[in-house]
């Protein structure tokens, strides 16, 4: 029972660096005053960059360094649009989400010759989670986070920006600037999330980031837009999809079991709806 609890305390923590990863990174955009719906074209463009990246040059190093670029374009791209043209930011969110989906598809069947996987990568050797690099820096970037966000200047300027942008801008502070830097770390982030998911499963599959961005949303939600909150609440629903996998033993409808991560999200959803606050312009454009 012990060695049962261990495994399954390993599997939970394998399960929850890219929802942490991803969730933390969403706090920095969204406290920021950007609505980041884009996760999930994040999470794919940093998978499908790290699976060309070691693919072509047979370094894990050279795939992390890939994917972390393809997340930022696609970051750059989105804060471009949302906070330069001042588009709706949940539109563009989604259109990325398409778009992404899409240029990684056509990128398989470039570079692959299939439009549903790409061909196999060695990812990183580590015997454990608890020595993925990948894992370490999920586990830094909830400490960093939570020092960087309240206890230095940048942060309370980033947080300053997505509750009264007017009154930042009026201070000298340049708000198109500190939006740009909550996207492009949530970009980061959230493309690392893609590159432990393609070395996990030693390979980019069409559409592998497969719901992630929107759960990790509703982590970033439920963690009162906090890096430590997200991060717990990354556990929980990380815990939910360990607790199907062990569950898929016939005696329950496959059906039921592989909806619990996400009847869960939403049952947690629905019970802190009114009891966490956005930042108060969060999706609102700034108009100097």
């Amino acid at each position: 029972m012990e060695a049962e609890f261990i495994l399954f305390f390993l599997q939970v923590l394998r399960i929850s660096v890219p929802y942490v990863l991803t969730s933390v990174g969403a706090v920095f955009s969204e406290r920021g005053g950007v609505i980041n719906l884009a996760l999930e074209g994040l999470i794919l463009a940093g998978a499908f960059g790290a699976a060309i990246g070691q693919h072509f040059s047979g370094s894990a190093l050279i795939g992390i360094i890939t994917g972390i670029l393809c997340g930022l374009v696609v970051a750059a791209l989105h804060a471009f649009v949302t906070v330069t043209l001042k588009v709706d930011q949940i539109v563009t969110g989604i259109a990325i989400n398409i778009l992404v989906m899409g240029a990684t598809r056509f990128g398989l069947s470039v570079l692959f010759g299939s439009s549903m996987n790409s061909e196999r990568i060695d990812g990183l050797a580590v015997p454990s989670v608890l020595l993925d690099p990948i894992f370490i820096l999920a586990v830094a970037a909830v400490c960093i986070g939570h020092i960087a966000l309240f206890r230095t200047p940048w942060g309370l300027r980033l947080r300053s920006t997505g509750e009264n942008a007017e009154a930042v801008d009026a201070a000298g502070v340049n708000v198109a600037l500190m939006r740009y830097s909550g996207v492009l770390i949530s970009g980061v982030l959230a493309a690392l999330a893609g590159v432990f998911l393609a070395f996990q499963q030693h390979s980019f599959t069409d559409n592998m980031s497969a719901g992630r961005g929107y759960i990790a949303l509703a982590a970033m939600i439920i963690g009162k837009w906090t890096p430590a909150g997200a991060a717990l609440a990354s556990f929980l629903f990380a815990g939910a999809e360990s607790l199907e996998m062990w569950l898929q033993t016939g005696l329950i409808p496959s059906q039921l079991v592989q909806a619990l991560p996400y009847v869960l999200t939403l049952l947690v959803l629905a019970g802190f709806v009114g009891k966490s606050r956005a930042p108060r312009e969060v999706g609102v454009p700034f108009e100097k």
